[in-house]
């Protein structure tokens, strides 16, 4: 269940809707064995599905994959992150259909569940944050739109920060520590494949988004453009790393009020002194 869980969700990510479908249903069905046909442990694939079937068009499929999943919910008190899930795939769907007044609705309370539970400055409320951004974006609400990029720019960049200091900690304890001593902050602040990948998404969605604006905001592409080097350099793509590193800092240096630097150069000393960066 889990190995087809994280196979239908890489394909999602990788845009890749209806090859996730297959992957999905595979995860319900074992789901069922384990579980039984009725168990709310289940919502999570029907989820899936939803997600997979809206992002292939199959608008029907996913409301009732949606309205059976919040059949379910409905006999688990709590599940507070499957509930904000839940939420976020009504949002996507409304989205889809053009209802994007309903999708604001479903999307902010999206947020509410996702910071009551994981906390209001979480990876989890930043794509909830991420999405209505978007439709404040179609709908060329602009201030809005740009207020909520930079609210989810700030909040990955805090949380990408915090795990490549934790990374840099490792590195320099690791010569005084046992090779089978796991040091519990590094792995704590580690982000998974499925979050690396998710924030790469978000993050070049939202680079485009700034790079095709009429006046592009350099400190805010600056601050996107950090933190696709965090992640690169957290994945050891090092190459693509200083290349994003660069980027930004050529970008803080063109702004009026210069930010500082540190950040950036220090990300860069690092990506240089790793040994398997290739110059």
């Amino acid at each position: 269940m889990d190995v087809a869980s994280s196979t239908a969700q890489g394909f999602i990510l990788a845009g890749k809707h209806k090859e996730a479908i297959p992957a999905a249903f595979h995860a319900l069905r074992f789901g069922s064995a384990v579980f039984g046909p009725r168990s709310a442990q289940l919502v999570p694939a029907y989820l899936l599905l939803a997600e997979a079937s809206t992002g292939a068009g199959d608008l029907r499929r996913a409301e009732r994959y949606l309205a059976q999943a919040q059949w379910m919910v409905l006999g688990a008190p709590g599940c507070g992150a499957v509930r904000s899930r839940l939420q976020r795939g009504l949002g996507q769907l409304r989205v889809a259909e053009g209802n994007l007044e309903q999708a604001l609705h479903h999307l902010a309370y999206d947020v509410y569940l996702a910071s009551s539970t994981f906390g209001p400055r979480s990876l989890e409320a930043a794509m909830g944050y991420f999405h209505m951004a978007n439709v404040f974006f179609r709908q060329n609400k602009m201030d809005i739109a740009n207020s909520l990029y930079a609210k989810v720019t700030s909040l990955w960049c805090d949380r990408l920060l915090s795990a490549v200091q934790a990374q840099e900690r490792e590195l320099r304890s690791r010569s005084d520590m046992s090779p089978f001593t796991e040091d519990e902050d590094v792995t704590e602040q580690q982000l998974t494949e499925a979050q690396r990948a998710e924030g790469t998404r978000v993050l070049s969605a939202m680079l485009e988004i700034r790079s095709q604006a009429r006046k592009p905001e350099l400190g805010e592409m600056a601050r996107v453009l950090h933190g696709l080097a965090m992640l690169h350099y957290l994945g050891l793509d090092l190459p693509a790393a200083g290349e994003m590193g660069l980027k930004a800092l050529e970008l803080v240096k063109q702004l009026p009020q210069q930010e500082s630097l540190e950040p950036i150069t220090r990300l860069l000393r690092l990506i240089n002194s790793t040994p398997s960066h290739t110059k």
